[in-house]
């Protein structure tokens, strides 16, 4: 999920372009503007011209593409208009906005100082401590299953879950692996992987689905999703997924693509 001030960057491409649209069509636009009369509920427009007649000139429906191009033209005023003052307010924000600036206060103390603060917000590197610092119980392997570590000596259960693992320590990204998580209308999961943003300072869940050509395996894991979504936790959003045929492998282009746009 993108911060504040990429969400306004954001905005204000988005209305830039948007903008710079609108100006082009008015280059084009023709001259005056329209006005509408209604009889017996039936729109008639007219052509309103500057020094013309008052109410302006009938347009017939033969002229259908003149009425088109001046309600346009119309519109686009207005949002020129609502833009400009937009994109003010947005660059006036973000030049001198940063997400953490209230964390930059507290750090840029001296340590002599800092000891003796309580600042009005964790910093990330407080939270981040405090998240992993919390014990808690993962789920029972069964004895029959195949003993996979990763490279920090952690037990998961597949050997794309320990190329996950992996990937995320050597990233220095900071994880719990099958971190039970309640979800109303299913009970109890236990999400592959749990992480804390440090955009957000959300939790975020990735779930690797292996076997998706395994019926009943796919059937568990659409209702597993469907679930998480039941709880407004949504892909994209705070839920990360990845999936597995048996002819179709883990893809580690996505795994990093994933990693960048959510966890770095």
């Amino acid at each position: 999920m993108a911060s504040l001030k990429e969400m306004l960057l954001a905005e204000q491409k988005k209305l830039e372009n948007y903008l710079q649209k609108s100006l082009q069509q008015l280059q084009d636009a023709p001259m005056g503007t329209l006005r509408v009369s209604y009889s017996n509920q039936c729109a008639q427009y007219y052509h309103v011209i500057p020094g013309g007649k008052k109410n302006g000139t009938y347009i017939p429906r033969e002229k259908e593409e003149l009425v088109r191009r001046l309600a346009q033209k119309g519109y686009d005023e207005k949002f020129v208009q609502l833009a400009e003052r937009r994109l003010a307010q947005i660059r006036r924000i973000t030049k001198d906005y940063e997400d953490d600036e209230i964390e930059r206060l507290f750090s840029r103390e001296c340590r002599g100082k800092q000891k003796w603060i309580c600042p009005v917000e964790q910093t990330w590197a407080q939270q981040l401590a405090q998240w992993r610092a919390e014990v808690y119980q993962p789920k029972a392997f069964r004895e029959d299953l195949t003993e996979i570590r990763t490279e920090q000596g952690e037990r998961v259960r597949s050997k794309s879950e320990k190329i996950l693992a992996d990937y995320f320590f050597r990233k220095r990204i900071a994880y719990k692996y099958e971190h039970p998580l309640y979800l109303n209308g299913l009970g109890t999961v236990h999400p592959d992987f749990t992480f804390l943003s440090r955009k957000t300072r959300q939790e975020i869940y990735w779930e690797h689905h292996g076997k998706m050509d395994d019926p009943a395996y796919a059937k568990s894991a659409v209702r597993k999703i469907q679930a998480y979504e039941e709880n407004e936790i949504y892909p994209g959003e705070r839920l990360i997924l990845t999936f597995e045929t048996e002819k179709t492998g883990l893809n580690m282009h996505l795994v990093e693509t994933l990693a960048a746009r959510y966890l770095l």
